[in-house]
């Protein structure tokens, strides 16, 4: 960087902060280059300029992320729905399977779940035909 034709440092700070911004906010934008330029005999105005073009990309920016976001949630809450709808089916299922299992699988079912654990309390299924009575 050329920081002679400069004349405060003021000026420099300025150009400098531009660069970096411009810079930043293009590589976030892919590309799109916003050009300022300074002009020394007006370095007030140019301190406008690059303000408002700093502010422009700092909203185009925030457009961006907000619109990502948005997207980002609804895929997020979809695959909640799905999920919660695979869970409930799974309780059914699991329900079902308690239901048609026999005392003594349930038993060694919990067994070796948590061996530690005493087995909660199971439901008494109704004797299937064909089970052994003794």
């Amino acid at each position: 960087m050329n920081t002679e034709m400069y004349q405060t440092p003021m000026e420099v700070a300025v150009y400098q902060l531009h660069n970096f911004n411009i810079s930043f906010f293009s590589s976030l934008l892919g590309g799109d280059v916003v050009s300022v330029k300074l002009d020394n005999s007006a370095s007030g105005a140019s301190v406008v300029a690059i303000d408002n073009k700093i502010e422009q990309a700092m909203d185009l920016v925030k457009n961006h992320l907000m619109y990502a976001v948005r997207e980002e949630v609804e895929i997020l809450k979809e695959q909640i729905r799905e999920l919660v709808e695979k869970n409930s089916q799974l309780e059914r299922e699991n329900s079902l399977l308690k239901t048609l299992a026999s005392p003594e699988q349930l038993e060694k079912f919990q067994s070796r779940l948590s061996p530690e654990e005493p087995a909660p309390e199971t439901p008494q299924a109704p004797e299937a035909p064909g089970g052994s009575e003794v």
